[in-house]
């Protein structure tokens, strides 16, 4: 499970990326000094070896917090991430494996309680995309294996952390503008970003009653290794979020903020919602 070299890549290219292959790189780096707002706490954050994942435990760290740090196989990232948080002066582990696999996100949760006794933050943040011009285009392990990660993995790591969370505690996920505004070359990809703010709607009606708040974050188009990697067609990444009203796409550390405020004390009154860094496209709630 954790720390191993041997997880097998599981997708049909080349997702998912690595962020030391990326050019530009990038910009993960907090902007502004930390303020305690994480202090104590414990996030297990999914997907964070690189893109925003990663320039969420930064942020996390910079805020107080000691970070679990899950990802698929892409070692040389998640030791660069579990660097940056030690350089904050807070603790990381590093585990990876598959958060399709139902045992795999049992064990990590396990690793997590075992190394530090508690968990506070669900980040579900992983997740994978991989464009198709014709729906007939999308294979059948294609669409199974997109589901499996997006959607299953994000249901099999809640219910593995659930037991753990306490009240104050908060999940944030992961959703995509395609959710709101479709996306005709990602119909697998979108489809599971609709099932994850139904999701997240629905876990935040379950959870309110035990004091633990459930929100969500819809990025716009967001530099990391993603879409470079082969969830865009190569054709299209020089004008990747050229098409947002500010006229390029966002930063990993434009979108962390996000996750941070829903997971503080700052959103004490917010459960069951949807942040938009996107650039300023207009989309429904």
């Amino acid at each position: 499970m954790a720390d191993t070299d041997n997880v097998e890549m599981v997708h049909e290219d080349e997702l998912p990326g690595h962020e030391s292959e990326l050019e530009p790189k990038p910009e993960w780096e907090p902007r502004y000094p930390g303020s305690g707002r994480l202090d104590g706490k414990i996030a297990l954050i999914t997907g964070a070896d690189s893109g925003i994942g990663r320039a969420t435990a930064a942020l996390f760290a910079r805020e107080g917090a000691d970070i679990a740090i899950l990802y698929l196989c892409e070692h040389d990232d998640a030791a660069k991430t579990r660097k940056i948080v030690e350089a904050e002066g807070r603790t990381a582990i590093t585990i990876a494996g598959d958060i399709g696999d139902k045992g795999f996100c049992e064990q990590a949760v396990a690793k997590v309680i075992e190394t530090f006794g508690k968990l506070d933050i669900l980040v579900n943040n992983a997740g994978e995309q991989h464009w198709d011009r014709e729906i007939e285009d999308i294979s059948e392990g294609q669409l199974r294996r997109t589901f499996q990660t997006n959607i299953f993995g994000m249901f099999f790591m809640t219910q593995a952390a659930r037991p753990h969370l306490r009240k104050g505690a908060a999940i944030v996920n992961c959703t995509s503008i395609t959710m709101y505004e479709g996306q005709p070359i990602l119909l697998d990809y979108s489809a599971t970003k609709g099932a994850i703010t139904a999701f997240t709607r629905s876990l935040s009606e379950n959870l309110i009653d035990d004091g633990i708040r459930v929100n969500a974050v819809a990025p716009g188009p967001i530099w990391t290794p993603l879409n470079p990697s082969g969830g865009q067609p190569e054709e299209k990444i020089p004008d990747f979020g050229k098409g947002t009203p500010m006229g390029r796409p966002g930063q990993p550390n434009e979108v962390a903020p996000a996750f941070l405020f829903l997971a503080c004390e700052d959103a004490s009154y917010m459960s069951g919602q949807v942040l938009h860094p996107n650039g300023g496209s207009i989309v429904g709630g």
